[in-house]
Formats: C-alpha cells, sequence, structure tokens
C-alpha cells in the first residue's frame, strides 16, 4: 500500500487566469488570504514534499517553496504542469492539486493514495458525480506517455487518462471538496460558503 510519506505534491498555479482577468489566480485573496497559501495550508499537513508549478510570477512563488514552470511553452494547460511536476520531484508518485480550490479535505492524500493497486497508473478524485481531473496522483512512470501526449498537441487529460491505467479515489463524501474559484463572480459566490 502506497504511504502519504513516499508521494510529493505540486500546486498548479501556471495558468492563464483568463475568467479572473488575467490575475494571477494564486494571488487572488479569499478569506483575506492569498488562494496560494490556502492550497500550502491543505497540503502541509498531509505532506512535507510541497513545491509549486506556475509560468509567471516565479519570485513571488518562490518565496513560498520550490517553484518550477512548465517545460512547454504557450500554457497548454494543466498537463504540462503536472508534467513539468512529474520530471521535477524526486518520489516516483507525484500528487497535484489545482491552486484555486480552498476547500480540498484534510485527508486528500491518504484517500488518493488507499486507491493505488499494483498496477496503477494514475488516480483521480471522484466525488460521486464527475472526476476532478486536476485533483490527482501520478507515477512517473507515465512521463514517455505525456511528452508524446503534448508533443502531438493534444491538451485534454481525460484523454490521457484512457490511455494510461486509471483508477477513481472517492471523494463522494465531500460535495464541496471541488468547488474551484474561476472568476472574481465565483469568489463572491461562494466566499460564504467555504
Amino acid at each position: 500500500m502506497l504511504q502519504p510519506k513516499q508521494t510529493s505534491w505540486v500546486i498548479l498555479a501556471g495558468g492563464q487566469a483568463r475568467r479572473m482577468g488575467g490575475q494571477d489566480k494564486g494571488f487572488v485573496a479569499f478569506k483575506n488570504k492569498p488562494l496560494i497559501e490556502h492550497a500550502i495550508d491543505i497540503l502541509t499537513p498531509q505532506t512535507d514534499q510541497i513545491a509549486i508549478n506556475a509560468n509567471r510570477s516565479i519570485e513571488q512563488y518562490t518565496s513560498y517553496g520550490v517553484t518550477f514552470p512548465d517545460q512547454f511553452s504557450d500554457y497548454p494547460g494543466p498537463l504540462a504542469g503536472m508534467h513539468s511536476g512529474l520530471i521535477n520531484m524526486n518520489s516516483d508518485w507525484v500528487g497535484f492539486i489545482p491552486c484555486d480550490s480552498p476547500n480540498l479535505p484534510d485527508n486528500l492524500v491518504s484517500l488518493l493514495c488507499d486507491a493505488v493497486q499494483e498496477d496503477t497508473d494514475i488516480v483521480v478524485a471522484h466525488d460521486g458525480e464527475y472526476m476532478q481531473p486536476v485533483v490527482t496522483l501520478m507515477h512517473k512512470r507515465i512521463i514517455p506517455k505525456i511528452d508524446a501526449f503534448l508533443a502531438r498537441g493534444d491538451r485534454k487529460i481525460i484523454l490521457l487518462y484512457k490511455e494510461c491505467n486509471t483508477v477513481f479515489a472517492d471523494f463522494s463524501a465531500y460535495p464541496n471538496a471541488f468547488i474551484n474559484l474561476n472568476s472574481p463572480q465565483e469568489l463572491e459566490q461562494f466566499g460564504s460558503l467555504l
């Protein structure tokens, strides 16, 4: 059984945040604290290996810890951040969360680890209705598949998951865990809920 201490984690903050008016989403304040700090606070009690994937504001992000950009240019999406995380982190298993989901549960790491089976490549969180493709745990052996996938111009994470041995971790007990804050309207809407 995979233990949380055998994993490392990357907070994905490398997007363009178009719906947030182009602001760097990690530094958007939610409940008087930047979203990146919410993400760090979620992971810190669960793991001691945390890094950030970012493509701008690198110096600011580095003040929170190890930070690295995508290996691919032109913001090809979260999969590029995952690729970079798999390359840069030392553990065989690397987990990922988005920087804009401040309500992820405090047992996220163990729930994903518990779902790993002998031949698993990827574990994806599932809320009971939908998979949550950016909350995931991946094994480094899939790096060549991601290389090929991105090189041919594919971007949809779900298509990659179909090419790998992907299993799901049950997060149905946490219905509000995956609320992500993509716009000023969502910041306002969920401010009173979370």
